[in-house]
């Protein structure tokens, strides 16, 4: 029975938590798959939830957490090489950055056959200063060089990691998109529409736009506020935003609204432009109750909640970054390109002013959404690269 040690940087509420969770629950039955990972950060909430609901138990190494800590980061090295003497796996095989550099030095050191690193975005762009930028680079292309092989989630992410920035070797590195269990976008919407509309307080005629995801300087929430302050004040349709999410930016994003005199609040039923409603597990109720779909991000690798909303036949405005190109279907939104921000206003405006027509284009394109990105679609294409790599 092949032994897969499975390797996330943290339970924190986000894609890469149902991707791992997937994969360690559903490759053939002829894998032995042990996901261990770090918790989460503050103001983050635990996914642990997810593995646990599919009958996983996953490892939690506390001492693995997203900030750099010498003293933090040499103690999960030697945790984790521990786990990986004791499970003793023929495929190591982390995900994200921090799980990316300690997971494989700790296979290496340990002379696991097979090292497999999925990029699910990268901090290349839009992180650092270009001093740490180069660091990190010249980390990751030691790491990728002694790796088996690399997955990217995209063409595009592809193209960055071995073209743009010359990361890993164009041979050895695999596009396989993420996948996940997608079939509850579309069932019971109605009665999780009025499930969520009914608490947030939303008239029938009210379009709700929302954003989903973590609040850091990296998703650039400020362009969504900026571009929703335009819409209310150049539509004639009436709107309410809702900011789905937490994290370190939200105290600088309070500030923003005050200074720009948006209102908001924190209270599901009160009737504002802003409402932030820190992080929602039952994604599938908010975009349901949702109308239209934004992101805002400086750099991405693919975003789930673009991948989701598509699954629920919503329509997307959001900046060209990563792999978002790569998912969109083109008849389910418009893109502008980072920094311009009118461009993004622009396509706010155009898609609440033309919203039952946009609405019917993203209701035809969901079912290729549903099939593309599966977790039987996930776990099929890893298998086979498994497979492929235990040939070698």
């Amino acid at each position: 029975m092949p032994r897969v040690l499975r390797i996330i940087n943290r339970f924190n509420l986000g894609g890469i938590t149902y991707n791992v969770s997937f994969l360690s629950r559903y490759l053939p039955k002829e894998y032995e798959t042990l996901l261990i990972g770090g918790p989460e950060e503050d103001q983050e909430q635990s996914s642990l939830y997810i593995p646990e609901s599919l009958g996983l138990q996953p490892i939690l190494v506390k001492e693995m957490r997203r900030s750099l800590n010498p003293i933090n980061d040499v103690r999960a090295f030697f945790k984790i090489r521990s786990i990986v003497k004791e499970f003793d796996p023929e495929i190591v095989h982390t995900h994200a950055s921090k799980a990316g550099a300690i997971g494989r030095l700790a296979a290496l050191s340990c002379g696991v056959p097979v090292i497999v690193h999925t990029f699910h975005g990268h901090v290349f762009e839009g992180y650092f200063g270009k001093t740490k930028t180069d660091v990190f680079k010249r980390i990751e292309r030691y790491l990728c060089s002694k790796s088996t092989a690399v997955v990217a989630i995209s063409e595009k992410q592809k193209f960055e990691l071995c073209e743009v920035h010359h990361i890993c070797d164009p041979a050895k590195t695999f596009v396989i998109p993420l996948g996940f269990d997608l079939h509850k976008f579309q069932e019971g919407q109605r009665g999780k529409r009025s499930a969520f509309r009914e608490k947030y307080a939303l008239d029938e005629d009210e379009l709700a736009i929302v954003i989903i995801g973590r609040l850091a300087p990296i998703k650039n929430h400020k362009l969504f506020l900026d571009a929703v302050e335009h819409a209310f004040k150049n539509t004639k349709k009436k709107i309410r935003a809702f900011i789905i999410g937490d994290g370190e930016t939200k105290e600088d994003l309070i500030a923003y609204c005050k200074n720009k005199q948006l209102p908001y609040s924190f209270t599901a039923g009160e009737k504002v432009l802003i409402t932030f409603t820190g992080w929602i597990k039952e994604a599938d109720v908010a975009l349901a109750g949702s109308d239209l779909v934004c992101l805002t991000s400086l750099n991405e690798g693919t975003p789930v909640s673009l991948i989701e909303a598509q699954a629920a036949s919503k329509y997307i405005i959001s900046t060209n970054v990563g792999g978002i190109n790569d998912i969109l279907d083109p008849a389910c939104g418009l893109l502008s390109e980072p920094g311009d921000t009118a461009g993004f206003e622009r396509n706010l405006v155009y898609a609440i002013s033309h919203f039952e027509e946009v609405t019917a284009k993203a209701g035809a394109a969901a079912q290729k959404v549903l099939q593309h990105f599966s977790y039987a679609r996930l776990c099929k294409d890893m298998d086979e690269l498994y497979v492929s790599l235990k040939k070698k």
